[in-house]
């Protein structure tokens, strides 16, 4: 059990927790801060690569993926110092990925150079809609003449463009998306994740929807049909969707979610990163210090930002890899979670949801269909009880 990482590959996570300002939906660990020391950052992060490679050495990277927050906010010399450590500690594979995500806000073309000349070759843009009074609405600090603007600077560096839209949002009909969607298409390079507006608890969206604001948001039935459109335009345009919110042309995947879906390895640094490493005696879940000032300051004097680490039994692995690998297109390896579990998933319950074409058998791979991908939270719960 300790080999079965290698299904998925070995990735790092670096996560950079500050934004320019916090995004209502948001629920991811983000800071607004008025200035942030980047020599000091950049000195406790490649601690962190060193520690983790120390503990796990003779791996080789298949990705590196700079998250937040808003990573283009990195000095480039940081990023490069994350990256130049990282090779001395694992060594990269021939075709490694190494993306960096940015916000339209904080691009400059001598900075994305800078970008390109530390490593990244792939960039992950959060655009996250193509008219301006839903980017109001939405909280970002672009326009969407800013955000074209900045995408064209970033294919012009790099050749892995990838951008985010989010749909569903208030007062969207599907006619008003299936236009954004074809503006989208018409300039995509390689990569789109496209996400349905998700109303977390702990947000400002949160706190509004609780008290009765944030009125005229498409109902259910409504959102169920924009992402079944979503996926029959995007098909058309060779953009399939090979996880349930990214869509790609063939061979263009992100490499490195696909680690975190195949349920293979990755080291993660930075306030509230989490981790999956697998060492002599099993698969451990590793957690960072949420808050950044508390891991600046683990790192600088305990030596380590991670505040826990908890062995995963076979059961939580098998569960794990059935949520997550069930999200892609390519659905499950019925022998490998048997492995992992210590007992195949329950036939029966496989033969009713086939009967009802949510899911089908394809040799050894368990996916869900067309009809099924929809649902699949309720698909996930019959498999895992």
């Amino acid at each position: 059990m300790t080999e079965d990482w290698r299904a998925g590959g070995f990735g790092l996570y670096v996560h950079w927790p500050f934004c320019a300002a916090k995004c209502p939906y948001c629920d991811f660990n983000s800071h607004v801060a008025a200035a942030v020391d980047q020599t000091r950052w950049a000195r406790a992060l490649v601690a962190e690569v060193e520690r983790q490679a120390a503990e796990m050495p003779e791996r080789v990277l298949n990705s590196i993926f700079f998250g937040g927050g808003t990573p283009s906010l990195m000095m480039p010399e940081t990023v490069d110092a994350v990256i130049a450590a990282a090779r001395r500690g694992w060594g990269f594979a021939n075709d490694i990925e190494i993306t960096l995500e940015a916000n339209p806000t904080s691009v400059e073309r001598g900075r994305f150079a800078g970008y390109a000349d530390a490593g990244v070759n792939r960039l992950s843009m959060g655009i996250q809609a193509l008219n301006d009074g839903d980017l109001r609405r939405l909280g970002r600090m672009h326009s969407v003449a800013e955000a074209r603007a900045a995408f064209d600077v970033a294919r012009g560096v790099f050749g892995r463009v990838s951008f985010d839209l989010i749909y569903a949002r208030q007062g969207q009909t599907r006619a008003a998306w299936r236009a954004e969607l074809h503006e989208a298409l018409s300039m995509a390079v390689d990569h789109l994740s496209l996400y349905q507006l998700t109303i977390e608890p702990g947000t400002a969206f949160g706190t509004r929807h609780a008290a009765g604001g944030l009125r005229d948001l498409p109902d259910n039935d409504v959102s169920a049909d924009m992402y079944l459109e979503t996926q029959e335009i995007c098909c058309k345009h060779d953009m399939a969707g090979y996880e349930i919110s990214n869509h790609a042309r063939p061979g263009s995947e992100s490499r490195h979610n696909l680690i975190y879906w195949r349920q293979g390895d990755w080291a993660a640094i930075g306030p509230g990163a989490h981790g999956r490493l697998t060492g002599p005696h099993g698969r451990a879940a590793t957690e960072a210090h949420r808050a950044p000032g508390d891991w600046l300051e683990a790192v600088e004097t305990a030596g380590s930002g991670e505040s826990a680490r908890d062995m995963l039994g076979r059961s939580d692995q098998a569960t794990e890899y059935l949520l997550m690998a069930m999200r892609l297109a390519e659905g499950l390896d019925m022998d490998r979670y048997a492995r992992l579990a210590g007992t195949p998933l329950d036939a029966d319950r496989i033969a009713e949801l086939t009967g009802l074409g949510m899911v089908k058998i394809d040799g050894a791979r368990l996916r869900a269909t067309d009809d099924g991908r929809p649902v699949l939270n309720a698909i996930l719960r019959e498999l895992a009880a």
